[in-house]
């Protein structure tokens, strides 16, 4: 039998050539056809708390655009650690998201020791949700029983009865959590750090008297504040809060001057999530963000909703691991 080389090497060019076409199209077909089965959304912190807020207020919004179920996971533990590394090692075919914080993607490197994930390389960012300032809230008949009615009475306070006083948290490495390490640092004053596993059972302890002084994220607190069992005494945002107006800024309360400490919140994808899937998400997010139904309840809850690109997303990232690198190293704060 005489076999033709060069027919031969014809062929397996025709047919590598078809495959390398064929590729881009199998490709595009599968991320075309996303999503087709149940898309989950983990939230790393208990039910309750702001981030869980969110990723409620968009997933409905999103099954609704989308035509599949958006669930709602709550995987907390680790300052959000559990629940990041969760959707950093599963299978980056969009169908697991994560509500990320800027605990979990500005704060935590710098933070922890061990890092079970990498903030940058290990996500693919979708778009940031929205931004929201912290409040600075106590329990209301405690501040009234201890004659504490704003931040330089609780100043005065912590300096007469040092080592008293407590402060809660949603976890450790989290913005409420430095939120409050700021304000030890910038005052000088003492408290012990009491973390929970989210906004919610620690916002509990404070409602029940368990804990004295929270650096809460204001969605979360919003309602107690308002049925008065919360005491607000200044917000951690550089501008006034349109949700709470009468409540001033860390600064205007006085004697801290520069004080700043706001928490984010966004989608993100495992890393290698096909770019279609993301930008799909990305732009149906924004569009659900944008609806006037959903603006105005997160507006009045003291979010701020955003829906940016991926693009702009990742540089904020970047951005706030710079930025909190060494207030995380002037505080002391460290976890193993």
């Amino acid at each position: 039998m005489t076999w033709n080389l060069g027919s031969a090497a014809s062929a397996l060019l025709r047919m590598g050539a078809l495959l390398l076409v064929g590729l881009p199209l199998a490709y595009g077909q599968t991320a075309a056809g996303w999503p087709n089965r149940t898309v989950r959304i983990v939230v790393p912190f208990a039910p309750g708390g702001t981030t869980d807020i969110l990723a409620r207020a968009v997933a409905p919004e999103l099954a609704k655009a989308l035509g599949q179920t958006f669930v709602v996971d709550n995987r907390g533990g680790a300052g959000g650690n559990i629940g990041a590394e969760q959707v950093a090692k599963a299978a980056p075919d969009g169908y697991t998201l994560l509500m990320g914080t800027v605990g979990t993607h500005g704060i935590n490197k710098s933070l922890y020791a061990k890092l079970p994930y990498d903030p940058q390389k290990d996500f693919a960012p979708v778009t940031l949700v929205a931004g929201v300032p912290n409040v600075m809230v106590m329990n209301a008949d405690k501040a009234k029983a201890l004659g504490i009615q704003s931040v330089p009475d609780f100043i005065r306070y912590a300096r007469k009865h040092p080592g008293q006083l407590n402060m809660a948290s949603s976890g450790s490495g989290t913005s409420i959590h430095l939120a409050g390490e700021l304000f030890k640092s910038m005052t000088g004053i003492y408290m012990t750090h009491i973390p929970y596993g989210g906004s919610a059972p620690a916002l509990l302890g404070l409602v029940s008297d368990q804990v004295d002084v929270m650096f809460d994220n204001l969605p979360s607190s919003m309602a107690l504040i308002k049925a008065g069992k919360l005491k607000a005494f200044a917000v951690t945002s550089a501008q006034r809060s349109g949700a709470l107006p009468d409540i001033p800024t860390m600064e205007e309360a006085g004697p801290i001057k520069g004080f700043e400490a706001s928490s984010w919140f966004g989608l993100l994808a495992p890393a290698g999530t096909p770019p279609e899937v993301v930008r799909l998400l990305q732009q149906e997010t924004a569009k659900a963000l944008n609806l006037p139904a959903v603006k105005a309840k997160l507006l009045a809850q003291g979010a701020i909703p955003s829906g940016n690109t991926p693009e702009e997303f990742a540089a904020l990232i970047d951005a706030e691991i710079r930025k909190w690198a060494p207030v995380v190293k002037h505080s002391g704060a460290k976890v193993d």
